[in-house]
């Protein structure tokens, strides 16, 4: 009887530990990658849409500026603001 209740207890403890290690996984190395790929797509996104809209807007409608620059910057200001806010968001988790 009181070998049954230590096999229980140990079956509970593991559990409970697998659990864990199921809910909280810690750093990964496979994980930090995909956190830079996310980074990095997050801000390569918008630079190059914003770099084709500038090509298509400096020949439709030209103007003394350039719309390809102000756009490609545009693009890495709210690349950089969505990586940003990404890596808050995961940092909060």
């Amino acid at each position: 009887m009181n070998k049954d209740r230590k096999q229980t207890d140990q079956i509970g403890r593991r559990a409970a530990r697998k659990q864990a290690a199921r809910d909280n996984p810690g750093p990964s190395p496979m994980r930090g990658i995909g956190v830079f790929g996310v980074i990095g797509w997050s801000i390569a996104v918008p630079t190059v849409g914003g770099a084709f809209l500038g090509l298509w807007l400096d020949r439709a409608y030209p103007q003394n500026f350039s719309w390809t620059i102000a756009l490609i910057l545009g693009g890495v200001v709210i690349g950089g603001a969505l990586a940003w806010a990404w890596i808050n968001e995961e940092k909060d988790k």
